[in-house]
């Protein structure tokens, strides 16, 4: 990734490795089929990584409800083609919902491998942090396999403390403490 450019009303533009343009915003209810497009890409182990179990398909009805989020609650930001696309489609998601009693967040990220190892995940998941934050939660978490490397790398870059789950074989939680200072 390329130093980010000036955050225009359309989100942030960001360049690729490789040259390829993205822009960085929160997830709007009509990326329905630039969602499904993306997950069409990511590789069964890819899938896993984000869902914890394979899923062969991303369904419509699944896909309407991850792009439209309650914003008191929930928030996602997509890498996503720029809109002069002809068919965009989403590259990479962060996403986190906030539990209103707790005020703990689950997070959630995916990066499709084509952007991998170029810091879109940190980035993504800074914003995801502060998002967080804004809306009153004072820890994040997520469940993670541990042969996610890349992600157990990304967390502990980040201050996750991480634990063994005693009743998931393979599987730690990730945890940090985001309460305000």
């Amino acid at each position: 990734m390329q130093a980010p450019a000036a955050a225009t009303a359309q989100g942030q533009f960001l360049i690729a490795r490789d040259g390829t343009p993205l822009l960085l915003r929160p997830i709007e209810r009509s990326d329905t089929a630039a969602l499904q497009r993306g997950f069409r890409r990511l590789s069964p182990d890819e899938v896993r990584m984000r869902f914890l179990h394979p899923i062969t398909e991303l369904s419509t009805p699944l896909a309407e409800r991850l792009c439209d989020l309650d914003p008191a609650t929930a928030v996602a930001f997509v890498l996503i083609d720029p809109p002069a696309a002809a068919a965009p489609e989403i590259h990479a998601v962060a996403r986190a919902y906030v539990d209103p009693v707790t005020l703990a967040a689950e997070f959630a990220v995916v990066v499709q491998q084509r952007f991998g190892g170029q810091g879109f995940g940190r980035f993504l998941m800074r914003r995801v942090i502060e998002a967080c934050r804004e809306r009153g939660a004072t820890e994040l978490w997520g469940d993670v396999f541990l042969d996610n490397g890349a992600m157990l790398a990304m967390c502990e870059q980040l201050g996750f403390t991480r634990r063994s789950l005693e009743h998931e074989p393979g599987v730690v939680r990730v945890k940090l403490d985001i309460t305000p200072n």
